[in-house]
C-alpha cells in the first residue's frame, strides 16, 4: 500500500513574497529580514520589504529600518489586519546613487487601502524609512 501525503500536511517551502514581485519570498524580502547585513539596495526594496514585514507582522525589522529620529519608541502591529497587496505607483531618486528617495505606493488591505507618499534616507549607507504623507486617494 502506498502512502499518501494530504494536501492539508503539504507545506510550501519557499512562499511567493507578499511584495507582488515574482521572486519567492525566502530570496526576494525575506534575505532582508532575515539577514541583519543585508541591506535593501533601493528605497524602492526598502519600501516592499517594509510592505512584507507588515504582512508577515516582523515590527523588529520594521524598528530597526525606521530612521532614528522618527522611529517611534514601540510598535503594535494589529494582528487582524489582513495585507491583500502592493502597488508601486511612482518612485523619484531612491537609488544606489541618491541620498534621499520617496516611493508612492498603495498597499490594500481586507475593507480598503493604504495610499502614501513615504520619504526614504540613508543612514550609515543604507536606507531607512523616514516618514510619510497620504495624499487624496
Amino acid at each position: 500500500m502506498s502512502r499518501r501525503t494530504s494536501r492539508s500536511q503539504q507545506r510550501p517551502t519557499n512562499t511567493a513574497c507578499p511584495c507582488g514581485l515574482p521572486q519567492s519570498y525566502d530570496d526576494c524580502c525575506g534575505r532582508y529580514h532575515s539577514e541583519a547585513s543585508a541591506a535593501a539596495p533601493t528605497a524602492e526594496a526598502l519600501m516592499r520589504s517594509r510592505y512584507s514585514a507588515f504582512v508577515k507582522g516582523d515590527a523588529a525589522y520594521l524598528m530597526r529600518t525606521w530612521h532614528p529620529r522618527t522611529r517611534p519608541a514601540r510598535l503594535d502591529l494589529d494582528p487582524g489586519m489582513r495585507w491583500t497587496g502592493l502597488e508601486i505607483l511612482d518612485t523619484d531618486d531612491g537609488s544606489a546613487f541618491h541620498s534621499t528617495g520617496t516611493v508612492t505606493f498603495r498597499a490594500s488591505y481586507r475593507g480598503g487601502s493604504l495610499h502614501e507618499r513615504s520619504r526614504f534616507e540613508r543612514v550609515d549607507g543604507a536606507w531607512v524609512y523616514v516618514d510619510g504623507e497620504f495624499p487624496d486617494q
